[in-house]
């Protein structure tokens, strides 16, 4: 099954999406409703409901629970998931041994 690249990141905006266009949270929050979605987020997390928790934890830059998203995705073995996750929450510690991995993996296709 052949994908068109152009149609797959005319919108990066959608879920599923390798690069996001920005990574600062949705401006216009108050710090309360930022906590107040976290605090949701951390229930979907704890219910099992990550993508709703993941929503929420970009949805107002909450660096904990992305990095939380991005060790289940890991454990899922999606690795590209979780190394946008880790971009998000500027957790380079994470997220450098992710982009050596996926350039050895370029480096050898080429």
């Amino acid at each position: 099954m052949q994908t068109d690249l152009k149609k797959d990141f005319a919108n990066p905006q959608e879920p599923g999406h390798f690069i996001k266009v920005t990574d600062f949270p949705v401006s216009g929050l108050t710090s309360e409703q930022k906590v107040v979605l976290n605090r949701k987020g951390n229930v979907f997390f704890n219910q099992g409901k990550i993508l709703e928790a993941r929503r929420l934890f970009i949805t107002t830059g909450y660096s904990d629970g992305l990095n939380r998203v991005a060790a289940k995705s890991m454990e899922e073995g999606k690795e590209l998931d979780a190394l946008k996750l880790y971009l998000l929450a500027h957790n380079k510690r994470e997220a450098e041994p992710l982009i050596e991995k996926l350039a050895n993996i370029i480096s050898s296709l080429l």
